[in-house]
This record gives C-alpha cells, sequence and structure tokens, in this order.
C-alpha cells in the first residue's frame, strides 16, 4: 500500500495549517506571511492595510512595541559583550570607542526594527492572533 502525499497549496481558510517559522521569516524579509511576495511595509514601519499580490488582510496585526523590545534586547547581545572585547584587548581611545560603537547601535537597530516587526507580524500570521483567524 502506498501514501499519497498531498502538495502542499495556499489555503486561505481557518482550518488550513500555517506553519510557523517560514510565516516568521518572510516577515523577516517584510515581506507577506501568506505568500511570500508582496511588501507588507508602505514605509519604515506603517504597515499596509493588505498585501499587494495576494490580497491577505494585514489590518489586523498589532506590533506594538515588540519589535523595539527584541531589537534592543539583540543589539544589546550583540554589542555589549564587543565593547567588552574591543575596550580589553585593544585599548582605544574613548571617544574613538564610543563612536564606533554608537554608530554600530544606531546601523544595527535600524536595519532590525522594521524586519523583527514583520517577524512578529508573520508570526501572529501563523498562529492567527489578532483577527488573522477570520476568513476574508
Amino acid at each position: 500500500m502506498t501514501d499519497h502525499v498531498q502538495p502542499h497549496t495556499h489555503d486561505n481558510s481557518d482550518t488550513a495549517e500555517r506553519p510557523l517559522w517560514p510565516a516568521i521569516l518572510k516577515g523577516f524579509r517584510r515581506k507577506c506571511p501568506n505568500c511570500g511576495s508582496g511588501p507588507i511595509l508602505k514605509g519604515y514601519l506603517k504597515l499596509r492595510d493588505s498585501c499587494t499580490v495576494c490580497r491577505e488582510d494585514l489590518s489586523h496585526a498589532r506590533a506594538d512595541d515588540g519589535p523595539a523590545y527584541l531589537t534592543i534586547l539583540i543589539v544589546g547581545h550583540i554589542m555589549a559583550p564587543s565593547l567588552h572585547v574591543a575596550f580589553t584587548t585593544f585599548r582605544p581611545e574613548p571617544l574613538v570607542l564610543f563612536t564606533i560603537f554608537a554608530i554600530g547601535c544606531v546601523a544595527l537597530s535600524l536595519y532590525l526594527l522594521p524586519r523583527l516587526k514583520g517577524a512578529i507580524v508573520g508570526f501572529q500570521w501563523a498562529r492567527r492572533m489578532h483577527g488573522f483567524s477570520k476568513k476574508t
């Protein structure tokens, strides 16, 4: 007896399974968690009301302060040990050290913030949170 495996199709019904990690990765790339093609942001952090490709309703998403907290957590865990290693190993002038790490913190924060917002929206979509379970 052979098992027949059905190919995965994009089904927007309430019973369709929504894989978590692909949705989070699509969101991190700032793409629609449903189709992976359309952009979910229409500005730096402004979320679109719906996907321009698959018309998935994104107006339900509520990322709130989550992206900011995650950004602070990640940047802090990367930059604090790096600061310690740089200071103890190279002993640069304090102003040089401050300048390099201030620019690094700001650049990393600006890079991560919209991507983490997209990842949170992808998580909410996959878990059917905040109205994503309603059939459109």
